[in-house]
């Protein structure tokens, strides 16, 4: 029999014969292996354990301590849902069912609307069928067989997304599981009894393909585990998770509001939350003026031939605003403020010595979300990016990607997140730009992380048409990873604008562009500061830093002595002279998550003094103010990000 060498990840390798799966390649190595494996990677493909390989590869093992194979284990669990489904319901059509960043969902179309106590039904069907073991059977069919077997079956969803396929340029497999059978690109994990701690956490609606002209499926979301500890920590992190959400927050702290009835997906800054925010974008604009940038603002619209020239209108415009007439003339609401910098750098002739320009701006954009994934402050149709973008020479577009990757450290650590990720993304099939220089671009990438001393995962093939990047994902206190940060290089804008630069050399050469997002947007990234903070924001961020408590009407002049020279040292604090006890006081400012409350009575006002009690801590005792003052002002300048 013929014979393939695999590669394995420390480099060696190994003859096995031609067709061997990667099952039987794992148990060659050990049963343990072969037991947690759950799918390979084969030439940088995911595929099932027991698929034939037939030609030399290189090959890695995916256990649940992986990305990917906690990919394949939720997006197996989807289907053993959907499974249990039809066991159920025998007139279910399913949608899709993806793994997502933390378990799966599947959208089904049933006769009957589930509740949460039928969740409890399924999830009992699932267990009973993972105990069964039955094997993941991969199956490849033509576009005609698998659209008249969906047919037959009656599922016109699955027809559906047939009739788009294209046949020649991928491959249109099932999966076989017991009597269910599903429409997959797949892999799968080995068999239903991989599956083991199951729950099944909410439903929702959802049109089916984010279409509102279509009809309205049911969403079931769930979460699976191999183990029974590994369930209970995450559903415990859900509970926290719940107390953290930053809708919630949102309203009982009284940051912001969205009003559907005056337009979806737009965000009301109320005056608490406004003050966070004018210390985050005041913060923002400093260190950017410190790192060597300049602040660009731009308009809101331009004519339509900018966003034509920029290709948006080809590539972007269902997610853009429809046109507006002005003058006969059409205008677009800006999606992004990329063009309008170019405009800016066309506005005169530039020299090598001009280089770098460091732009950037806090500019509001606008981008058409369909209104079944609006989200809170997550995913909004209105929104200020936090934006910039580099200008340079070849040869300085290392050196600037270092500075960038210096800066969003520092940006992080500021607002109190230490663990950081980095995702290299490179040259994907279609792209544009001579390969020169997507090499050039990603060997800079790649120099400028392991400059630093990153380690950095490769997402073959994940970059953008117009150029590869590097993302960032942050962690916040519960563990969950935020994709945040972009540095982004762009081939198409300098060519479609035909930007140039005087080089040294007297000729017209071709800067390279790269954008630049740290914090992302300033909405989203507060969605995300509420919640990793629980809503007690550190001293320097919170809208109120200090709240003055008289304890009762007779130490009303003091408090005022006491608050006036809280202002004076620019320190936030509210003065609370309501008719109320002074236990109630203290619990309503408690719930408001206020760092510092200063208690004055009778002792307080005859010392001279004031009583602090700190958030979640309590009394912390006596204290000189001219000392709190100094303690808080510290504090405050050294943005000190200890949760409070």
């Amino acid at each position: 029999m013929d014979k393939i060498k695999i590669t394995f990840p420390d480099g060696n390798s190994k003859e096995f014969d031609k067709g061997v799966t990667a099952y039987q390649i794992a148990e060659s190595i050990s049963p343990r292996l072969a037991k947690e494996a759950l799918a390979a990677k084969v030439n940088g493909n995911v595929i099932d354990l027991y698929r034939p390989i037939e030609h030399d590869t290189t090959i890695k093992f995916l256990t649940f301590n992986d990305e990917e194979g906690k990919e394949v284990y939720w997006h197996s669990t989807s289907h053993l849902m959907a499974h249990a489904i039809q066991e159920i319901y025998p007139e279910a059509k399913f949608g899709v069912g993806p793994a997502i960043d933390a378990g799966f969902y599947y959208d089904v179309d049933i006769n009957s609307t589930l509740h949460e106590d039928d969740l409890k039904k399924i999830e009992d069907k699932m267990i009973e069928l993972s105990k069964k073991d039955e094997r993941f059977e991969r199956v490849e069919l033509s576009k005609e067989e698998a659209i008249e077997f969906f047919r037959k079956k009656g599922d016109q969803y699955k027809v559906e997304l047939l009739s788009e396929m294209d046949e020649n340029s991928e491959t249109i497999s099932i999966y076989n599981e017991g009597n269910f059978t599903d429409l997959c690109r797949g892999p799968h994990v080995p068999s239903t009894g991989k599956i083991k701690y199951v729950k099944l956490l909410n439903i929702s609606g959802s049109y089916w393909r984010g279409d509102e002209k279509n009809k309205q499926l049911q969403r079931i979301y769930g979460i699976s585990f191999p183990k029974k500890k590994m369930l209970e920590e995450y559903l415990q992190l859900l509970e926290e998770a719940k107390k953290r959400d930053h809708r919630k927050l949102g309203k009982q702290l009284d940051l912001f509001s969205t009003h559907e009835e005056a337009g979806a997906g737009l965000i009301y800054w109320h005056p608490k939350g406004a003050r966070v925010r004018l210390e985050i974008e005041d913060y923002w604009r400093k260190a950017h003026l410190n790192s060597g940038y300049e602040i660009l603002y731009s308009p809101h619209m331009g004519k339509s031939w900018l966003w034509e020239k920029s290709g948006h209108l080809d590539f972007y415009k269902e997610s853009m605003f429809a046109e507006m007439k002005v003058d006969d003339q059409d205008y677009y609401i800006k999606p992004m403020n990329c063009p309008f910098h170019i405009m800016i750098y066309k506005s005169k002739l530039r020299s090598y010595r001009d280089l770098p320009l460091r732009w950037a701006e806090l500019g509001t954009v606008y981008r058409y979300e369909k209104s079944g994934v609006l989200h809170g402050l997550l995913r909004v149709r209105g929104f200020t990016q936090d934006d910039a973008h580099i200008f340079c020479t070849h040869e300085q577009v290392e050196t600037e990607i270092i500075e960038v990757i210096r800066f969003a450290r520092m940006m992080w650590k500021a607002f109190g997140f230490e663990e950081l990720k980095y995702y290299l993304s490179t040259k994907p099939e279609k792209a544009v730009g001579d390969d020169s220089l997507w090499h050039k671009a990603e060997d800079s990438l790649k120099k400028a992380l392991e400059n630093e001393n990153l380690d950095y995962e490769i997402d073959e093939g994940g970059g953008a048409f117009y150029g590869p990047k590097i993302d960032i994902k942050v962690r916040d206190a519960l563990k969950r990873e935020w994709q945040m940060s972009t540095i982004q290089f762009d081939f198409n804008l300098p060519e479609r604008f035909d930007m140039s630069y005087i080089g040294e050399d007297g000729q017209e050469h071709r800067p390279f562009m790269v954008h630049r997002a740290l914090l992302g947007s300033i909405e989203r990234f507060f969605g995300v500061l509420i919640e990793h903070f629980g809503g007690a924001f550190p001293v320097w961020l919170a809208p109120v830093q200090v709240a003055v408590i008289p304890v009762s009407q007779h130490f009303f002049d003091y408090a005022r002595k006491v608050t006036d020279e809280l202002k004076k040292h620019d320190i936030r604090v509210e003065l609370d002279e309501r008719n109320e006890k002074i236990g109630y006081k203290i619990r309503d400012w408690e719930t408001q998550k206020v760092p510092y409350m200063l208690i004055l009575g009778e002792k307080e006002q005859t010392a001279g003094n004031i009583s602090v009690r700190k958030h979640k801590e309590g009394d912390k005792g006596a204290l000189g103010l001219k000392e709190f003052i100094d303690n808080i002002t510290i504090q405050i300048k050294n943005k000190d990000y200890t949760i409070s």
